[in-house]
Parts: C-alpha cells; structure tokens; sequence
C-alpha cells in the first residue's frame, strides 16, 4: 500500500494526492495542512465531518480501514455483537432488515441489535432536560462531528452542550451491562465521526470499533456471502419503533416529544455544514438565543454520511427511512435484552480542545502578501484557487505553517510565465551555442575522402536507416552522427548520445532502458530510459563494441521488435527510435573472437561509413585548422587572426594519432599561449617542429626562423620609436598622442604596455 500519513481515522495516500486543494477548500475548519508531497489532515484540528474525503477526485483520502480490526475481534473467543446504526435501510436499500441480520450471524456476530434501541436510551433523558428551561442555548450532543466543532474550535459554547452521550456510546455501554461475561460492541454506520468519538476518553469501552456500511460490504463480499439470498432472522433486543426515525432531519423531534410546526424560534432542526456552521456562530456570537437546537453536520442527516451511498437522493433515503419505522421487524426474546435490565450511565462531560495558533503581526502579513505580489487591495483577487476564501486568510495559513506561498494561482501563474520564458532565453542560447559547435560545416575538407563522407551522411539522413559509424577515435564519428540527425526527418526531436565504455553492465542497462523503483539497490524511484527520451529522435551509441553479449541481446531484441522493458518491470514499453551506433574496433574480429553476436553486428550494420584519420587527408588541415581557431577565439574571448606558414606547415608534417580531436587540442593550447594575435611555431608542441625539421633539413629551418624573428625584432623597434615621438609631440598626453597616431586610446596604453614605455598618465 502506498505511504500514508496521519494516524487517525482519516489518512492520506501520498501517491495519488495531486494538491489539487479541493480538501482545503472544502474543510469547513481548515484542518488540513500542506506539505511537500501532498496534503494532509491535521487530526488536532478535524472534526471527522468527511468533507475532503468527499472532494478528493483522487481518493487521496480515506476513512481508516477498520476491516482488519473486526476481522481480528471475530476470530478471538469474546462475543462480538454489532449494531445497525439508524440510517441502515437508506444504504442497504434492497435488503430487508432480517436478511442483513443473518449475514451478520454468519460473518460471526452472536447478537445484532438497531442502533434505534440507542436512540430510545437517551430519549428520556432530553425529554428531562428540555422540561426544564435554565435560560441556556442547548445543543444536541448525539453528532460527533458538532461535538468536535465546539470542542476544538468553539469552546465557549461547551456550557451549550446537552451532557448527553450519543445514541451509539448508550447502546454500547447498554449492552456490556447486559452480558455477564466481556463481550466485543461493533457499531455499524454511514457516519466516520463516531471513529473519533470512540477514541474520547469521556466515552472510551463504550464500543470496540465502528465500521462503517461500505466497509460491511467488502466483508460480505470477501466471505461470499449475498444477503440477498438469504433468509431473515430475528434482531436481538427489543422493538425499536420509535428510535427509527432519528437519523433524518425533524426525526429527534418526535422522539423528544417536541411539538414544533417549524415557526418556534425558540426550537431548531437543522442538518448541513452550512447551516450547522451558520447556527453554531449565531449562537457564539448571541445573535439568536434558542432553547434547543437538534443539529446534525451530514447533509440530510445521519443518511447523508460519508459512508452513504450515492445511488440515491436524499429525499428517496429520506422516504425509505420513514417507511422503515413503520415496518414490523420480528425480534428474538432474549433475557438478557429485557426492558429495564442494566445500569447505563447516560451523561458525558466536554472539554476544551482548542489548540490556539500564532497570529501573525501587521507587518509579517504584509511580507507573506507581497511574496505572492499582492501589494495592494486590488492586487487580492480572493479568488480561492488555494482554498482559502480571501488571500488574507492564506496569508494567515501560510504564517501558520499550514499552507504554502506556492498555492496561490496567479503568483504560481506569474512564476511558471517568468521561468518558462527564462527557460526560453537559455535554449536560444545553448541552440546557438550548439549551431556554432556543431553546424552543417562541422564535417570540414577539401580531400576526396570527407567530400565522399558528406555525400553518404546526405544519401542515409533523410531515411529511417539504421547507420554504424566506423573510424579511429577522434575521427568525428559523434559529429558525423549528429550530421545525420539533422539531415533526417527527426532533427526536431532529441538525439540522445551513450557513450558505452563509462558504465558498467547493469548501469549501463539502467539507462538504456530505464528501471522501476526498487527493481535494485538504490533504485528509490522510477526512471526513464535513454531509450524511452529518446522517442521520436535517434539515439546514438557510441563505441557499441564495448558492450558485454548480455547487454547486446538486450539491444538486439529492441532493435527487432522497437519494444525496451525496463530493469524491474514486466511490462513492456514501445519506444520509435532511429540507432546510430560508433566503434573504432573491427567488429568482424570480434564475431570471430565471440565477443560480439554476428546477429547485432548484421543489424546494426545496414549503413555503413568509414571515417578517413587525419593523417590520411593532411590537404584539409588548413581549413580544420582555421576552423578551430575561430572556435578557441570565440570559447577564450581572444581575438586570434591567422596561423603563419611555418607552424601551418609543421601542423602539415605531423602524423596524428589523435586525429581531429588532438588537432582542435592543439590548437586550442596555441591559441592561449599566443602573446599577439598570431600562431607561431613556438606556441606548438615540440613534436610537430621536430617532425618539421626531420622532413625540411635543419638548415632551412633555422633560415625560416632566423629571417622572422629579424623582421620581428626590426618591426618592434620602429613601434617602439614611433610610439617615444608622439609622446614627445604631445607632451605626454596620452589622449592626444593617440589623437596624433590616429588609434584609439586604449589600443594606445596597451601599445605602450608592450613596449614597456612608463610614462605619467594625463
């Protein structure tokens, strides 16, 4: 089952909440708190009504399971007895009464009484206490939720509350003192407020457990038992024609024996959140000052629950309840069950369980308000996205630690609007940067060896042609395969590179295909594949010869049937996906040696390109080596503007075993060792200027060096002089002197830097 929070009788399915804030919209007390991952009900704070059990599309909410517990108290030696709370007859409404009660037998119940016979208990008790008048607002107690309400959130009215148990704490304690022997109470209802009223230490033993109509259901569906098909047996107890109407608005009233034609102020039936809530703060704040007020939180009373059925109206339940109390159900005589037999304790006590919370100062609420940009009236538009009625009472929550900044639509709104075109600028930015890496001139040469490249990557990229790559390493082969990509009918969408030697077998599978979460140690939630991102694009593999036979079998059967399953999972994904693979192995060696399967080689294989090395097209280093030079100057923010001929010809000369790769290095490097703008051959590595002398004789060599850096020196001098003389014309006014050399300033200081000339600043 997945994770769930809170230990009371309404939990959380983290997995399925989706912090929609239904629940808090529709909380009437707010008790319910945001986290990270979902929202959670704060059991201090609830009062069991049911209302975000109701609203949560998800059922991220739910009614703690009480299956387990009545299964575990029916298999124990104590007796266990159930009741049938009022409402019965509106939920199993295609029972009859003596069909539900020998189910319950055969589940394991030795007695089932009506929840009425509760009702009956109590009944002289009101009819005593509203026979005397004392000047105080009464409130009936029988509704755990109302109960709760005032408790927790309305403590000043505890003196309001008829001291009273409920109709199911009195036919609890009623039958316990019937039974010489322990027995087991297991009241049954729509109501999930009475799971919190049994934890009441005011009122705890009274009964074992509640469970409510739809949980009965799923226990006489595991035990396949269809009551339908059964015949009626005899309730346990005694007639309880009166009691029956309790659980619809109006029923207490005939059973107190209040004559009311509904025009009595000083009377009031009401059922319903809204007008519960409404009711309870006009009495609070002594705007009406009735005598008696019957309220119950479900809409249309105890039918109304949050374990009723949604078959039918309120009205057809609340008709189907009338006919229920005139109906003659036969009861078994029981001694035990006789009139008058026990001592019940009927009163009950309340106390204040309101937990206060931090308010939050003027000025702490104008900063959580500006955090979500409301910075004036008009800026609250109170539109109750969060949940909350106005933005001042989710500033309030939000001090409180029940709410968070984020569940404000607009400025979420306002946030996503900011990142996304945030998110915007940084693509156009990193697409260019990727154009200027890897453009459609990327695959550079003037031999015939790259033109014949260039023809092949132009004939397989518009094709859904699988393309093996073959070449030394730093040929380009990743290069040539992004070539292909963009030249195809799927450059819109991703190609995602893998390169095969950096991780191990079963890594190197999780990322291929993806895993499950706990398919393998460290394995804490699901992952997609490369495979799986890559759907719709290419995905390219690079150096495939480095891949164990137990991974390539893997390949092979996606390759075949365009289906990866990922590691931990028995389901299988169905993945569009163009394969470019790399090596610089001999593959064919490879199925000789039984390293590589012959079926992938013959798979993968259908297109095959060879990449040339350097060495075998030194005619194009020129244009490479331009190429990469104007990408160190852009990647060092250098300006460098040529390579001269000596180093041009000993980049020539060289045989490079690194190819492409060891020649962008090497120019790279040049270009940061490089004091002026130019390549020189002192700046290459020492190699390429022995592989220079070896093939050009020292001698000429030493000339070609001899003569440039004589012209060198020669021009450095007449810089050098020239720079002294307008210094002098100007009198050493910088400004001017540049003026006069007719360059700008700057260039000007730096000129004078190199020549190392001090001078004094004007």
């Amino acid at each position: 089952m997945p994770e769930a929070y809170n230990q009371g009788p309404i939990k959380t399915i983290a997995s399925r909440c989706r912090k929609c804030y239904a629940c808090v919209r529709t909380c009437p007390t707010k008790a319910i708190g945001i986290r990270k991952d979902c929202a959670v009900v704060l059991n201090e704070r609830c009062i069991g009504c049911g209302k975000c059990i109701q609203a949560c599309s998800q059922g991220a909410k739910v009614i703690s399971d009480s299956i387990g517990v009545t299964e575990r108290l029916l298999n124990e030696a104590t007796p266990v007895v159930a009741v049938l709370g009022c409402s019965y007859p509106a939920f199993f409404f295609d029972l009859e009464p003596g069909q539900l009660a020998t189910a319950l037998r055969q589940l394991g119940f030795v007695d089932v009484l009506e929840g009425a016979a509760g009702v009956e208990l109590i009944a002289p008790e009101y009819r005593n206490l509203l026979g005397r008048d004392n000047g105080v607002p009464l409130i009936s107690s029988h509704c755990p939720a109302v109960v709760d309400l005032i408790e927790r959130h309305y403590p000043q009215l505890l003196g309001n509350l008829v001291p009273i148990v409920s109709p199911m704490v009195a036919i609890g304690r009623y039958i316990k003192s019937c039974h010489d022997q322990p027995v087991k109470v297991i009241y049954i209802s729509s109501c999930i407020g009475g799971k919190f009223e049994i934890e009441d230490e005011e009122v705890a033993g009274a009964v074992d457990t509640v469970l409510t109509y739809k949980e009965l259901k799923k226990i006489l569906e595991k035990n396949r038992i269809d009551p339908r098909r059964l015949l009626p047996e005899p309730f346990n107890g005694n007639s309880t024609l009166n009691g029956r109407s309790f659980s619809i608005a109006g029923g207490p009233f005939h059973i107190f024996g209040i004559g009311h034609d509904g025009l009595d102020p000083k009377f009031i039936s009401t059922v319903g959140e809204e007008a519960t809530m409404e009711v309870i703060r006009d009495i609070a704040a002594q705007r009406i000052a009735p005598r008696y007020v019957d309220v119950r939180f479900c809409t249309g009373g105890c039918i109304g629950g949050p374990g009723r059925t949604n078959k039918l109206t309120a009205f057809s339940k609340r008709n189907l309840i009338i006919e229920y109390r005139q109906k003659q159900i036969p009861y078994q005589s029981s001694p035990r069950y006789s009139a008058g037999t026990g001592r019940v304790q009927l009163t009950r006590g309340f106390s204040d369980r309101q937990q206060l919370m931090d308010q939050p100062s003027s000025e702490a609420l104008t900063r959580i308000l500006h955090e979500t940009d409301k910075f004036s009236v008009n800026d609250e538009l109170n539109c109750g996205c969060c949940g909350y009625s106005t933005c001042h009472e989710h500033a309030v929550a939000v001090f409180q630690g029940l709410a968070e900044v984020g569940m404000c639509h607009p400025y979420s709104q306002k946030r996503l609007e900011d990142d996304r075109s945030k998110l915007e600028r940084k693509y156009h930015l990193v697409r260019r940067a990727l154009d200027q890496s890897y453009g459609s001139d990327d695959i550079i040469g003037t031999d015939s060896r790259t033109q014949g490249v260039r023809q092949l990557i132009a004939q397989v990229g518009p094709t859904p042609t699988s393309v093996l790559i073959r070449g030394e390493s730093g040929t380009g082969k990743e290069l040539t395969a992004r070539a292909i990509h963009q030249a195809s009918l799927r450059a819109e969408n991703p190609l995602v590179t893998v390169n095969c030697t950096t991780l191990t077998d079963s890594l190197l599978e999780s990322e291929l295909f993806g895993h499950k979460k706990g398919s393998f140690t460290g394995a804490i939630a699901n992952k997609k594949g490369l495979f799986e991102a890559a759907d719709g694009g290419t995905i390219f593999l690079d150096e495939i010869g480095d891949i164990t036979p137990k991974l390539q079998a893997e390949l092979l059967r996606v390759l075949d049937s365009g289906e990866i399953k990922p590691v931990g999972s028995t389901a299988s994904v169905r993945v569009d996906v163009r394969v470019i693979a790399a090596t610089n192995k001999h593959l064919e060696d490879g199925i000789a040696q039984g390293w590589f399967r012959e079926d992938l080689f013959y798979r993968i294989n259908v297109f095959s390109i060879t990449l040339p090395p350097l060495r075998e097209r030194l005619e194009s280093i020129p244009k490479l080596a331009e190429h990469f030079l104007n990408q160190a100057s852009t990647r060092l923010n250098k300006t460098i503007h040529r390579i001269d001929e000596t180093a041009l010809k000993a980049l020539s000369c060289y045989h490079w075993p690194g190819n492409i790769r060891e020649l962008q290095n090497v120019i790279e490097r040049a270009s940061v060792l490089s004091p002026d703008q130019i390549i020189h051959l002192e700046q290459l590595p020492v190699v390429l200027a022995e592989q220079l002398r070896q093939k050009n004789g020292q001698n000429l060599l030493q000339e070609i060096t001899g003569l440039r850096n004589q012209r060198d020196q020669q021009l450095h001098t007449i810089e050098k002089d020239l720079m002294l003389h307008y210094l002098a014309e100007a009198g050493g006014n910088v400004s001017a002197a540049a003026r006069m050399a007719d360059i700008p300033r700057r260039t000007f200081y730096r000129m004078l830097q190199r020549q190392n000339i001090t001078f004094a600043r004007k």
